[in-house]
């Protein structure tokens, strides 16, 4: 009874398990379509989607906006531990100072640098003068990766670079899509997320439900088996017994 009730409560697990794999499915697929939607939006100027006073919507992420400003580059952020191509390296994150006053994080890009974390790399050099950018918007990221330290950072949240900044931010930041006029040097772009693909969550969802399942007919099997040995050792007691019984009647005859 007890390892019923404990093949019940997997199979319900594994069944909720694939259902949310399935949930997950869906809301992949909303994503994707925002997506595929905004990086197609033509670009909108800073303040009609980003503020000082709010984050940016999730329907936001990844539309692209124009902003005209300054760099601030003594208040480059460094953004720690970013591979491509299995390659170490860092993200550049620069204020980009507004004439209206409050400025936007803006991702410049990638370099190459040696995965140590313990001193600050040659960053290049930022191009002087008003400047115009266009980026998509990304939201803050969460956690104590966030946390900023000697101008550098796990993850990017605008929240707290306004901390050791003298300006107000807007909140979000910018991963740098265009830059007029064009920098002396550049940095290796963002990679766009790929609106195409739904992920994993389809066939997690049918190993869930493949596991459950697999429980419920390991469970029905075993219980057979066990009802045919069962069975087999109640006839083979009664041909025991019919034996010693036809043996008994014989002696008794003779």
């Amino acid at each position: 009874m007890l390892f019923a009730l404990v093949v019940a409560v997997l199979a319900w697990l594994a069944t909720q398990l694939g259902q949310w794999q399935f949930h997950r499915l869906d809301e992949r697929k909303d994503e994707n379509r925002i997506v595929a939607t905004n990086l197609e939006l033509a670009p909108a100027p800073v303040d009609e989607v980003l503020s000082t006073e709010r984050a940016p919507r999730e329907e936001d992420e990844w539309r692209r906006v124009t902003v005209h400003g300054t760099w601030d580059d003594d208040h480059t952020i460094v953004l720690k531990y970013q591979t491509r191509d299995a390659g170490a390296g860092v993200d550049v994150i620069t204020p980009l100072v507004t004439d209206s006053g409050p400025a936007v994080l803006v991702d410049r890009g990638w370099i190459s640098t040696a995965n140590t974390g313990r001193s600050r790399p040659d960053l290049p050099p930022v191009t002087e003068g008003q400047v115009t950018v266009t980026g998509w918007v990304r939201r803050d990221a969460t956690g104590n990766a966030t946390k900023v330290s000697e101008l550098s950072t796990r993850a990017v949240a605008s929240t707290k670079i306004a901390a050791v900044t003298p300006y107000p931010l807007y909140r979000g930041f910018l991963n740098l899509s265009l830059e007029s006029p064009a920098p002396a040097k550049k940095l290796e772009p963002t990679v766009l997320p790929d609106d195409t693909s739904n992920g994993p969550h389809f066939f997690y969802g049918l190993q869930w439900w493949f596991f459950g399942a697999l429980a419920i007919f390991g469970f029905c099997y075993l219980a057979w088996e066990e009802f045919r040995q069962h069975r087999e050792r109640r006839r083979s007691e009664r041909a025991q017994h019919a034996a010693v019984d036809g043996q008994h009647h014989a002696g008794q005859e003779r």
